[in-house]
């Protein structure tokens, strides 16, 4: 799949974004990339990149964590300068809260974002809770780009069952991201699938390994 300077990686909770974004930043400090990861999720306390620090400096990728007050539901506060991290010379991934209230940090950097070589992916899941329709994932998009300001511009399908995923599961997800992305009106980046089920890696597929263990698995 494609990386860009800045990638922004959103989706609703259980969806995999972070997991997803591990993977990213990951992959693009084996090919050679600096790499800055992002972690702007204030929603979930339990799956954030900044529980994968020494994962990443083991493979010299920077770790940017704001400093949270008061409760995981409220906006961070930002102790870094984003317009000044995009500006450096590397890759950023930055990892978006599970929502609407979620997106509203990433809101505060939505005017040095813009104009940047960036893509916004929403990280889709068939099983999880509130997003098994098309139309229910496509409503919270719309309510997370409301609240960042900023377009999603690819959907990446992960729908997945924790470990209960087998291939048939990946199949069955396929049509669900298809049309996420139909009615989105935007493309398909990737379908990622468990490196483990040995699906053979191609422009549409993403081999992803498993960083993030689910409470629900």
């Amino acid at each position: 799949m494609q990386i860009k300077k800045v990638n922004v990686i959103t989706g609703h909770y259980g969806s995999g974004k972070t997991n997803f974004a591990v993977n990213l930043a990951l992959d693009a400090a084996k090919r050679g990339e600096r790499v800055t990861v992002v972690d702007l999720d204030i929603v979930n306390p339990y799956f954030r990149t900044a529980d994968f620090e020494q994962l990443f400096a083991d493979n010299d990728i920077r770790l940017i964590v704001p400093t949270y007050a008061n409760s995981n539901l409220d906006i961070p506060a930002l102790n870094f300068d984003l317009a000044s991290i995009v500006r450096q010379e590397g890759l950023v991934i930055v990892d978006v809260g599970g929502d609407d209230e979620g997106a509203k940090a990433l809101g505060r950097y939505a005017h040095c974002l813009e104009g940047t070589d960036m893509q916004m992916l929403y990280v889709v899941n068939r099983f999880r809770y509130l997003t098994k329709e098309p139309e229910e994932a496509l409503e919270l998009m719309y309510l997370i780009e409301q609240a960042s300001s900023l377009k999603c511009t690819g959907i990446v399908n992960n729908s997945n069952l924790g470990c209960d995923t087998d291939i048939d599961t990946v199949n069955t997800g396929i049509p669900y991201g298809q049309a996420v992305a139909e009615k989105a009106g935007l493309p398909l980046v990737c379908v990622c699938v468990n490196r483990s089920l040995d699906v053979k890696a191609d422009d549409n597929i993403y081999p992803i390994d498993i960083y993030v263990k689910k409470l629900w698995e």
